[in-house]
């Protein structure tokens, strides 16, 4: 489990195919207390940690499955080398819950269609998968790239949030651009009361 609060910006160092795919992802987490079979969030998605070091930098290698490839921006490829990553360790017991719960597992893909400055923050505009956009409502909670964020508005597929400068100093929010696709994970209280509404329905 996760908080959707990201501690800080990997750099993915290499990517290789071996069936699955392979990454290398610079770090400034220091290595030598990370166990192997560490689950780390990398732009949302839970991966798991197969390998560390700390030469010439501090890195850890994940592997990526096709099911993980299929429902995130990771790409048939791989993140292309230099594509930075919101990062965040795995919860641990007594930690403050700053965000809310994410479990790093990616529901789909949003897409960024419009960017707005309002004061000092940034306000943006996403397209949701028409699946995934009934569990969307205002003043709940989405992580996107692993961010733990506030919805302000929600017209059909369409919803909005708001960056302030901390977030989009501290993550990658702050080189986001109209198009890009972001890993979209829905609040998980929201996946549990649509569950419970359809079996009553069929009950």
């Amino acid at each position: 489990m996760f908080t959707g609060i990201i501690t800080d910006i990997g750099e993915v160092l290499e990517v290789e195919r071996r069936g699955d795919i392979r990454a290398r992802i610079g770090t400034r987490y220091d290595v030598a207390g990370i166990d192997l079979g560490a689950s780390i969030a990398c732009d949302g998605v839970c991966l798991t940690v197969i390998a560390m070091g700390s030469s010439p930098r501090n890195w850890f290698d994940v592997e990526i499955s096709a099911e993980t490839v299929s429902k995130t921006n990771i790409g048939a490829n791989g993140w292309p080398a230099g594509h930075r990553l919101n990062l965040e360790r795995a919860l641990k017991v007594g930690d403050e819950l700053g965000g809310h719960i994410v479990s790093g597992h990616v529901d789909g893909v949003a897409e960024v269609i419009g960017l707005r400055h309002e004061g000092d923050s940034l306000r943006v505009t996403f397209r949701a998968p028409k699946e995934l956009a009934g569990f969307i409502a205002p003043k709940g909670s989405v992580a996107l790239n692993g961010t733990s964020l506030t919805v302000n508005e929600v017209d059909g597929a369409e919803f909005g949030v708001n960056l302030i400068p901390h977030t989009r100093t501290v993550t990658t929010w702050g080189g986001v651009a109209v198009g890009d696709l972001i890993n979209l994970e829905i609040d998980t209280l929201a996946r549990y009361v649509a569950r419970l509404r359809d079996w009553a329905a069929t009950a």
